[in-house]
């Protein structure tokens, strides 16, 4: 079965820094966007970063802009999402999805989901 599965979340303190993972199975994703989406308690889902296969990225939101990047691996089915200089409002439950597509992915309807890595910082 497809499967997204999560790893890497933590507390860290305000400035500190995190590497999430997203590892794939199930079927092939080289030809699908992959990404990361965030849900904070009192919040609505949030979209954060998304990557195609090809290695097109989607500009970062406004929230995060010059703090996180993504990647993926040169087999396409992990990807990354590199955290820098945390804030207290980056605390949230990270969500890794898939789809065929950055416009699709983006809007918040993936295809495919994994079950979230909690992100804690403390100020």
């Amino acid at each position: 079965h497809v499967q997204l599965v999560e790893s890497g979340g933590g507390l860290v303190q305000a400035g500190g820094s995190l590497r999430l993972s997203c590892a794939a199975s199930g079927r092939t994703f080289s030809s699908y966007a992959m990404g990361w989406f965030r849900h904070a308690p009192g919040n609505e889902r949030e979209f954060v970063e998304a990557m195609t296969g090809g290695g097109t990225r989607t500009d970062n939101t406004s929230s995060v802009k010059g703090r996180f990047t993504i990647s993926r691996d040169g087999t396409k089915n992990t990807v990354y999402l590199q955290m820098n200089s945390l804030k207290p409002e980056d605390t949230a439950v990270y969500y890794c999805a898939a789809d065929t597509g950055l416009a699709v992915l983006r809007v918040g309807s993936p295809a495919y989901w994994g079950q979230g890595t909690q992100v804690t910082v403390s100020s």
